[in-house]
């Protein structure tokens, strides 16, 4: 047991596990006899729930790292370059991928059973703009051990005289000016901008603004996709449901067809049963009248045959 793979098993655990599961590690760890490793396991902090989140992003789409790192490479140059068409396109990839990136993470929290909301996915897609603006960041995030979001999102300052800017970090804010430094800064007085200065400052102004027409494009193209994606889910429902209803109708038609086939059936046998009662009845009804006319006759004949008996007596 070593505190980097301990760390690599509790970081990938929902962030309700995660406090039993350190301090089951942090005793096995102090009976083993390692106080040391007990100590530090100790004091792991518990992801929240936008870091956790990260965290699952980086272990089951580890794919997906290696290009969002190559568009923060780009970002930074085109920023340092002021290369405004190379901006406008890597900030619209930044966009789609940022966007991408943070719904698969939240897809993958509700996989591993605690779903979260639009909130934690707008923490994530922070955390990965931080990501795309500075390398330190974005170590820190592909080692998967992320406890909380970043303070801000990071931007990208414009590159001046010519040197590569470095991203400014939000959460680590800069060092005060040391007293004597300001004091003479005060009773400096700035010299006025030369004209090349002012070219730097226009461009440097173009540049802002469009990346921040890039933004807005960027967020009006995901916004259109996902309209025509709920428009595409709503017709593949729709046709589905024609789909299921031509079904039924289907089966309905052969049930009516079979059905109609069973009342021809029924019809034809009552109609035979009724020609057979009203044959039998005839034939009862023949029947009848042979019987008594033969009991008629019989009689006749017993009481002629009595008479003839009496006559012959006498």
């Amino acid at each position: 047991m070593d505190l980097e793979s301990v760390a690599d098993e509790l970081y990938g655990l929902r962030p309700q596990d995660f406090t039993a599961a350190r301090d089951a590690r942090a005793a096995e760890a102090r009976r083993a006899g390692d106080r040391a490793l007990a100590g530090k396991i100790g004091k792991l902090r518990r992801p929240s729930l936008a870091a956790w989140a990260s965290n699952l992003l980086v272990r089951e789409r580890s794919e997906e790292i290696e290009p969002l790192l190559r568009i923060g490479e780009g970002l930074r140059q085109a920023h340092h370059d002021l290369d405004g068409a190379q901006l406008r396109e890597l900030s619209r990839q930044q966009h789609l991928v940022i966007n991408a990136l943070a719904r698969q993470a939240r897809q993958l929290t509700a996989q591993a059973g605690h779903p979260v909301g639009e909130d934690v996915q707008r923490e994530v897609e922070g955390i990965l703009h931080a990501v795309l603006a500075d390398p330190e960041v974005a170590r820190e995030w592909a080692a998967g051990h992320l406890v909380k979001a970043f303070d801000q999102t990071v931007g990208f300052p414009a590159a001046a005289d010519g040197a590569r800017p470095r991203p400014a970090k939000a959460a680590r804010p800069a060092k005060a000016a040391r007293p004597a430094k300001a004091a003479r800064a005060r009773k400096e007085t700035p010299p006025a901008p030369s004209r090349q200065q002012k070219a730097d400052e226009e461009r440097r102004r173009r540049l802002e603004q469009a990346r921040r027409d890039a933004d807005e494009a960027g967020r009006v193209l995901d916004a259109r996709r996902e309209e025509a994606a709920a428009a595409d889910r709503q017709a593949a429902d729709a046709q589905a449901a024609v789909q299921t209803v031509e079904q039924r109708i289907g089966e309905l038609t052969e049930e009516l067809a079979s059905l109609e086939e069973r009342r021809r059936q029924a019809e034809t046998t009552a109609r035979e049963a009724r020609e057979q009662a009203l044959d039998a009845d005839r034939l009862l009804r023949e029947a009848r009248r042979r019987a008594e006319t033969t009991a008629a006759q019989v009689t006749r004949l017993g009481t002629r045959a009595g008479g003839r008996r009496a006559t012959s007596g006498k």
